[in-house]
């Protein structure tokens, strides 16, 4: 039932009500029911059908009012948080990107100066990182939906992974078991950069068809594993230097006092974060 139709039926419950019992009383029960109580009875029909009927549909509308204020507040968070990703991507994305572009270019100049070399890599590689946060930051204001509750409540850790690897062109498979109550939020933060990390270069480099992310683990610890049916690796991919996405990661398990592997057997390439227990 809408809410027009909610209130229609509010005003007009008790008038068709009042009219049925009086021509009733009128034509039926005169012998039977005096004019005086008669007139006691119709407030009391029109009391009872008020605490019944009536009643339900005052709640009704409550609950149809609650759901418009909730989805008038999220509709005005979202369009705040549009307008602060097309500024971010207007503005810092842009800039960082250009930033990137000429350190590459000067770098390309310099000629046997590798300590100058090694700033202008260090240079590069903090860019990369910023840059790779700002996009972070846009995707995440942008994509970011609220629950239907509360425009405060936050999504599991499983449906922002889903969320995450929803539009790319390498299908997915997300089995997480791990619950949210056993991750700090640091560790969440730091899990989806990981995890982010991996599908971008999955999705960039690796030719593959299909990808999984699988995420396990105990009050203690956990293993999150991102494993492809790409081409997989020849070399340590750790040993480049232009590396920055793997490096980063690298650092944030090492941050996090996590341990990290990259592993190719015959048909798979997979990436593993592993929390230990204490005593590990």
């Amino acid at each position: 039932m809408t809410y027009k139709q909610i209130k229609w039926m509010i005003l007009l419950i008790p008038t068709f009500t009042v009219g049925v019992w009086e021509y009733i009383r009128h034509q039926f029960l005169l012998p039977y029911i005096s004019m005086e109580l008669g007139n006691w009875l119709t407030p009391l029909i029109v009391y009872l059908v008020s605490m019944t009927l009536l009643n339900k549909m005052f709640r009704m509308l409550e609950h149809i009012q609650k759901e418009l204020e909730v989805e008038r507040n999220a509709t005005t968070v979202l369009e705040a948080r549009e307008q602060l990703a097309k500024e971010l991507h207007d503005g810092i994305a842009q800039s960082l990107f250009l930033l990137s572009v000429k350190v590459d270019r000067l770098e390309e100049h310099v000629v046997d100066k590798d300590r100058h070399l090694h700033d202008v890599q260090q240079i590069r590689k903090t860019v990369h990182e910023v840059n790779r946060y700002v996009r972070q930051a846009i995707a995440d204001l942008k994509y970011e939906p609220m629950e239907e509750k509360s425009i405060l409540s936050h999504e599991s850790m499983e449906s922002k992974l889903k969320k995450m690897v929803v539009d790319t062109p390498v299908q997915f498979s997300v089995n997480w078991s791990i619950p949210d109550s056993m991750l700090s939020p640091k560790e969440k933060v730091e899990l989806l950069a990981c995890v982010r990390e991996a599908v971008v270069n999955i999705e960039k480099h690796s030719g593959a068809t299909h990808g999984w992310i699988v995420g396990e683990g105990d009050p203690h610890r956990f293993k999150v594993m991102i494993k492809d049916d790409g081409r997989g690796f020849v070399d340590n991919p750790f040993m480049f230097k232009d590396r920055f996405g793997l490096n980063i990661m690298k650092e944030r398990a090492e941050e996090m006092n996590w341990k990290m592997e990259f592993r190719r057997d015959h048909l798979y390439t997979a990436v593993e974060l592993m929390k230990e227990g204490e005593g590990k």
